[in-house]
């Protein structure tokens, strides 16, 4: 049986909840917020404690506990991911994983030290429809690729509502980093290293970019284009698209839910292949969840001793240079190599 302690007792962290609860080998054993109304409710429904102090929950029954799984705001990642390591801990993050690749590289680091797992919540990567044109990439289906586009739009928040953690850039990464990084970090995971990128987009008030359409060049010669906007006007259902057009065939995906979300059971999703040999053809029908999939690989992982093979290490330090390529584009109005 894998234990595990859920740091965070937000959305996420009851998003993650509810995927180890359908898993007979996974064992919630410590919820740990410090705010204790949401505390206590997540414990409460995952049947265990709850604790207000990370540091003193480790010390207690840090000897019960085999995963820590970290959904707390983004500044707090370093912090808590060099705890969970210096207590011998495998973690599960949240993405973004960090707001810089030197933040990120401290992190790594101490996992290395500590010789445990780290895995971060690149959740698209698990994504059926996108886990579905994966494949098509990678078996050669497209032929060779003209055109690839991914848009995500999302209204304001909730918790961009109240002058909190998510509102402030250094804190949150803005829209760029905690919404137009699924995209940029799929078409990574698709076609490789970027070799430039050229953003063009606007900051809101309190200077976070949360209107950003970014041109990413490859190293193999693909560009593809990713459009994330995170201040639609109230009402905008939650959007998901993706369209790449080979020579060969085509794939268009189209999501559309509530607000961020919070309903993507009863979301509208519709994934078509088109080709000039044959005639349209509607895929991906069935939905099961991502968050559940990614998390499951994770335990597995776990389980077997093994490395991560979805999303490495590497991989999140080059999401990382591209979203930092992309911020230094978007503030001089010029195409940037990624370092």
């Amino acid at each position: 049986m894998v234990k595990v302690a859920i740091i965070g007792a937000g959305f996420m962290g009851g998003t993650h909840l509810n995927a180890y609860q359908q898993m007979p080998d996974v064992t919630v054993a410590a919820i740990c917020d410090a705010g204790e109304a949401a505390g206590r409710s997540l414990a409460e429904k995952a049947g265990c404690e709850w604790y207000g102090d990370c540091f003193e929950m480790l010390k207690k029954i840090g000897a019960q506990i085999d995963v820590v799984d970290i959904c707390l705001p983004t500044f707090l990642h370093e912090k808590y991911v060099i705890m969970a390591a210096e207590f011998q801990k495998n973690i599960f993050c949240e993405k973004p994983a960090a707001l810089s690749p030197e933040i990120f590289a401290r992190m790594s680091e101490a996992v290395r030290k500590a010789n445990v797992t780290m895995n971060i919540g690149h959740v698209i990567r698990y994504w059926p429809e996108y886990t579905y044109a994966k494949n098509m990439y990678d078996n050669g289906q497209f032929g060779s690729i003209r055109y690839a586009r991914a848009t995500r739009m999302s209204c304001v928040s909730a918790r961009a509502k109240n002058g909190g953690w998510f509102t402030k850039p250094d804190r949150s990464g803005g829209g760029l980093f905690d919404l137009h990084i699924h995209d940029v970090d799929y078409f990574c995971y698709l076609f490789g290293k970027v070799k430039s990128v050229y953003a063009a987009g606007s900051q809101n008030a309190v200077g976070s970019w949360n209107y950003v359409c970014s041109t990413l060049n490859f190293e193999n010669g693909i560009s593809a284009v990713a459009e994330g906007i995170s201040e639609m006007p109230h009402g905008f259902p939650f959007t998901m698209e993706l369209n790449i057009v080979g020579d060969a065939q085509a794939l268009c995906y189209r999501m559309g839910a509530g607000e961020n979300l919070y309903n993507i059971h009863a979301a509208s999703r519709t994934t078509r292949v088109y080709s000039n040999e044959k005639e349209p053809e509607t895929v991906c029908t069935e939905h099961p969840d991502a968050y559940f999939l990614e998390l499951r690989d994770f335990i597995d992982h776990i389980k077997t001793g093994s490395p991560v093979e979805v999303i490495t290490p590497e991989a999140v330090d080059h999401t990382l240079r591209v979203l930092a390529a992309i911020k230094q584009s978007l503030e001089t109005g010029k195409e940037v190599p990624v370092m």
